[in-house]
């Protein structure tokens, strides 16, 4: 049974969501603000989320980045924001498709099949990769060690959550340098040089003999678990 989060602060679209896609044979759960929604997603593991974006603790982009931090899962926005603007930046921050309010409940049952169809799975679609030595959440973009928050820069998080995202795979120099600092510098190895030695001290029991940090010399880094 494919199941649906359907995040809105709105009762009556809640329930009317629920009673359609229940009559249609797919599992519902249900939220009516974004913290709510990022813990239901981590517990429930829904297939589709359905989100509005006008939620009273944290803006629904900010949902969409916490669930992107760890997961492919399809998410709908559903809202009332009509301008080209809300639209773009819900897209860019992970959105797959994006319904306006007023709805036709048919449409949205057709936007869900399709999105279902294209879910793909991740090979990290976890929120939390553990080691022997630190943790990293990906859905609230922190790390720690021995029970402490490990301070990160934000090109450090950077390097550290695409690999993290890829354990004991190799991610090569060139994905990192692209992904973290721009297309333009892929030929800038130094770059990651100096970044993986200061992750190493923060995050290694031993920086000079890393277990998690790994070298591929000439080919890139690997996370190993």
């Amino acid at each position: 049974m494919t199941s649906v989060l359907v995040v809105d602060d709105e009762p009556q679209i809640v329930k009317a969501l629920r009673i359609n896609l229940s009559a249609r044979g797919y599992h519902v759960l249900t939220a009516y603000d974004g913290k709510t929604a990022l813990s239901v997603a981590v517990e429930g593991k829904p297939d589709v989320v359905v989100l509005d974006l006008g939620l009273p603790d944290i803006d629904g982009v900010d949902v969409i980045a916490g669930l992107r931090g760890w997961s492919t899962i399809p998410i709908i926005v559903l809202s009332a924001r009509t301008d080209s603007a809300a639209k773009v930046e819900a897209l860019d921050a992970g959105a797959d498709d994006y319904v306006t309010k007023p709805f036709g409940m048919d449409e949205l049952l057709a936007r869900l099949r399709a999105a279902v169809r294209r879910k793909t799975a991740l090979v990290a679609d976890e929120p939390i990769v553990r080691t022997s030595t630190f943790t990293v959440d990906l859905t609230v973009k922190k790390v720690h060690r021995d029970d402490r928050e490990v301070h990160l820069t934000p090109t450090e998080w950077g390097l550290l959550e695409i690999l993290a995202r890829n354990p004991d795979r190799l991610v090569s120099q060139k994905q990192l340098l692209s992904e973290v600092w721009g297309p333009m510098s892929v030929g800038e190895s130094q770059y990651l040089r100096v970044y993986m030695a200061q992750l190493r001290r923060k995050l290694e029991a031993d920086p000079a003999h890393p277990k998690h940090l790994i070298t591929e010399p000439g080919m890139g880094y690997r996370f190993q678990l």
